[in-house]
């Protein structure tokens, strides 16, 4: 499965639209998405979404698409 996660880079910050980022990442549950982030990163993550298929179709068509590995 593909999950886009929104974070902030910077975890002191308060959230704003403007300063969240995304990244894409293969995991076999969102458990294991939610670990790879935290053992991997000190991001504060916003949310992580499950894309569907479509949804993924739709984001390679996208230049920024390019899952991240750990």
């Amino acid at each position: 499965m593909i999950f886009k996660v929104y974070y902030q880079e910077h975890p002191e910050r308060n959230p704003k639209r403007e300063t969240t980022q995304s990244l894409y990442l293969e995991a076999e549950s969102l458990p294991q998405a939610c670990e790879l982030i935290e053992e991997n990163t000190q991001y504060n993550v916003e949310y992580i979404e499950e894309l569907s298929d479509k949804a993924v179709t739709y984001e390679k068509a996208y230049p920024h698409f390019e899952i991240t590995t750990f």
